[in-house]
């Protein structure tokens, strides 16, 4: 033993009751390097000073903090800072934090729906898809509805401004909604049926009629679809079937809706071309694509204008 004062010194059994921590602990982060004595008895006992405890403050909060033994000794062998350790460190909880955050809901949305260990599989893996591999998945379901259709560029354009993102901490129905979505746009059946609606459009389009979504913002467009479904569930709640009399007002209330936005005039031939939009466009699904995108964003989803859409169709093809 050296000639340094022993009252300076502690055992390792006293730096144990001093810090709370545990001997075999101390040991350990000794024998590894991030800790080294300060002086040993003659019996060969190691023994720390103040320093010692110190360093073994700072050693117990990097470990606290996650930081492994190896990058501790770095830091106290000064090749890398505390502050370039802690913003690797930082960055890699993010990471986890927003992986247990989905694992959360994934298992959250499963309980909810009792799902199968199948089905919970499957939301697990396309949950854990990365933002390329989601956008990659819903790009790849847009160019192939358009490909080979002459339906010009903006309607494309508009559902590649709608792709929805997946956000970092998504709720239950979230989860689930993203789930439904990937299904949905590798449903071969859907893609057909809205490649033979989009057919329909660039048909419209040949004989002269503007495709409504085309001519005005989005904005005029939902006004129009609220005036549909607010008008129809005023029939409907009359009892005003479709092939009623009483039918005709509403119908030439939202033709000429229609024909504004799309700027043209109502008359027979609109009428008729309007009748096979709504019938060819007329698919639950399409709806429920907007939907989805719109719980994934976290904005309220448009309600649900099928059974609307259906009595203004019944009600044009009686008159």
């Amino acid at each position: 033993m050296t000639d340094m004062d022993d009252d300076a010194l502690r055992t390792i059994g006293e730096l144990a009751r001093t810090t709370g921590l545990s001997v075999k602990t101390i040991r350990f982060w000794s024998d590894a390097g991030v800790l080294p004595p300060t002086d040993r008895t003659p019996a060969g006992y190691r023994l720390y000073g103040d320093e010692a405890l110190a360093r073994l403050g700072l050693v117990r909060t990097l470990r606290d903090l996650g930081i492994d033994i190896a990058t501790i000794r770095r830091v106290l062998e000064r090749e890398v800072t505390v502050a370039e350790v802690a913003a690797a460190h930082a960055g890699a909880l993010d990471v986890q934090i927003r992986t247990m955050r989905l694992r959360r809901a994934v298992l959250r949305a499963a309980a909810e729906r009792g799902s199968t260990p199948e089905e919970m599989e499957l939301m697990h893996n396309l949950a854990n898809l990365s933002e390329h591999e989601r956008r990659r998945l819903i790009g790849e379901f847009i160019d192939g509805i358009f490909e080979g259709l002459d339906v010009g560029p903006e309607l494309r354009d508009r559902m590649r401004a709608g792709m929805p993102g997946f956000p970092p901490d998504p709720t239950p129905e979230q989860v689930d909604a993203w789930v439904e979505l990937a299904e949905l746009v590798q449903d071969e059946e859907f893609r057909a049926a809205l490649r033979r609606a989009l057919a329909g459009r660039a048909g419209a389009r040949d004989e002269g009629a503007p495709d409504p979504a085309r001519q005005l913002d989005s904005a005029a467009a939902e006004r129009c679809a609220s005036l549909v479904r607010e008008r129809v569930a005023e029939a409907r709640a009359a009892g005003i079937e479709p092939d009623s009399p009483h039918a005709r007002r509403y119908v030439d209330e939202l033709a000429g809706a229609y024909a504004e936005l799309a700027g043209r005039t109502d008359g027979p031939q609109f009428r008729s071309w309007l009748l096979r939009r709504l019938e060819g466009g007329h698919d639950p699904r399409f709806e429920r694509y907007w939907q989805l995108i719109a719980v994934l964003d976290g904005r309220p989803a448009a309600p649900d204008a099928s059974a609307a859409t259906t009595w203004l169709a019944a009600a044009l093809r009686a008159s």
